[in-house]
């Protein structure tokens, strides 16, 4: 394979992947289906692209050689009679699967399937985070702090369910739109929280993640008048407005309070804001609407010295109360260690992690160290410190800590 078609290839698996198994979900009407047709046409590209170019439309071009190698399996296999009248609409270029005008988006549409009610709630977002996020199962292991065979376990049984109960590859009506829109906006954010801090990989950032979860979130917006969604979108835009600064040209990681507020993308500050005001005056208040609040007096405050940490204190407190979990409890320690003093803090982080929820979450480990050594009590913060790196395999993420650790050695 020559340089540029291998580097296209590769392009194309990372940009389209997600775009083409969701068309291929559709027009195959099923994911075993689907995911080896998309094996099929990646191995197609990478044998044809050398010889005949890179196609203009790479994302058309694999759609189609991945429906058609399967057709043509199809046809190879002895089960055929039972399958020609499937073969009979998809080898029609003149006949596709309807798609409701309220969903023309592949990718929005298979989130709307993968959140059907008959699955468990963690298997829909599971399952969701695999199939249209393209997360590996560790990835999202690490999403829920769960075991990585407890995650495939739930992968596995909403495929078989769908499969078992012959659960229709079809948008629902909109009627039924709202009884997805949990799990569906909880899909969004945790891709989108994988874009905003990957777990892995070289890159503290994906911005292929953050982008499409982004697109989706609008999409939402469009096909429902949420407050939560609009919150989510709100929320996800601040976070992506202070991206560039979180790394430094060396792609080490930059604190919040060190970053130059002058670089982040005020226009998206700004539809943000909006977006906020627009779901507050809907007086329908919850964890995404919140969340964009906290996001947005950060953005708002001139330097790190000006943040209200009062108010984001009292706004975790109420985002606790409505949605309780272990990191969200975490945060509301921090915010209260950066209102009343790091002692506050600290005891309140001893806490969270004394529930036992978070002894594996390495930013837990590295807010009680920050404590630690806001107080001076260096031997202590470097335990805690050397916990934290020791559960993070994030590149960045180690540096940062190892740089830590290097200057609370220097100051002995």
């Amino acid at each position: 394979m020559t340089i540029d078609a291998r580097a296209a290839v590769e392009a194309a698996y990372r940009t389209e992947k997600r775009r083409v198994l969701a068309t291929l979900i559709r027009l195959l009407g099923g994911f075993e289906a689907a995911e080896e047709a998309l094996h099929d046409a990646f191995t197609a590209a990478s044998d044809r692209w050398p010889r005949e170019g890179v196609p203009a439309n790479p994302y058309a071009w694999l759609v189609s050689a991945g429906r058609f190698k399967t057709i043509d399996r199809w046809r190879r296999q002895a089960r055929l009679a039972g399958a020609l009248p499937d073969l009979a609409l998809i080898t029609d270029p003149l006949v596709d699967p309807v798609v409701p005008e309220s969903v023309q988006d592949d990718e929005l549409r298979l989130i709307l399937i993968c959140c059907h009610p008959a699955l468990a709630p963690d298997a829909r977002i599971a399952l969701t985070l695999r199939e249209v996020g393209g997360l590996t199962t560790e990835e999202i292991a690490r999403a829920y702090l769960s075991p990585t065979p407890t995650i495939a376990q739930r992968i596995v049984r909403a495929k078989a369910k769908i499969r078992d109960e012959a659960i229709p590859y079809e948008v629902p009506p909109p009627a039924e739109f709202p009884a997805r829109l949990d799990s569906v906006l909880r899909a969004i954010y945790l891709i989108f929280n994988e874009g905003y801090a990957a777990t892995s990989g070289p890159s503290l950032t994906r911005t292929d993640l953050s982008t499409e979860a982004i697109r989706l979130g609008r999409l939402v917006v469009e096909l429902l008048e949420d407050s939560e969604a609009t919150g989510l979108l709100a929320l996800m835009l601040l976070h992506e407005a202070r991206r560039t600064t979180r790394v430094d040209a060396a792609g080490d990681l930059v604190l919040l309070e060190h970053q130059d507020r002058a670089q982040w993308d005020h226009a998206r500050i700004a539809e943000a804001t909006a977006l906020i005001d627009r779901a507050m005056a809907a007086r329908r208040i919850g964890p995404y609407l919140l969340q964009a609040a906290i996001a947005a007096l950060h953005a708002y405050a001139p330097d790190s010295a000006a943040t209200d940490w009062p108010q984001i204190a009292a706004l975790y407190a109420t985002l606790l109360r409505i949605d309780p979990s272990p990191v969200v409890a975490l945060n509301h320690a921090v915010a209260l260690g950066m209102r009343d003093g790091p002692e506050a803090g600290l005891t309140a982080i001893d806490t969270v992690l004394g529930q036992g929820n978070l002894g594996r979450y390495h930013l837990a480990h590295a807010a009680k160290a920050d404590m630690l050594r806001r107080l001076d009590r260096g031997e202590a913060a470097r335990a805690s410190y050397q916990t934290a790196l020791e559960l993070t395999q994030q590149p960045a993420e180690r540096r940062f800590l190892l740089s830590r650790l290097a200057q609370l050695a220097a100051a002995r």
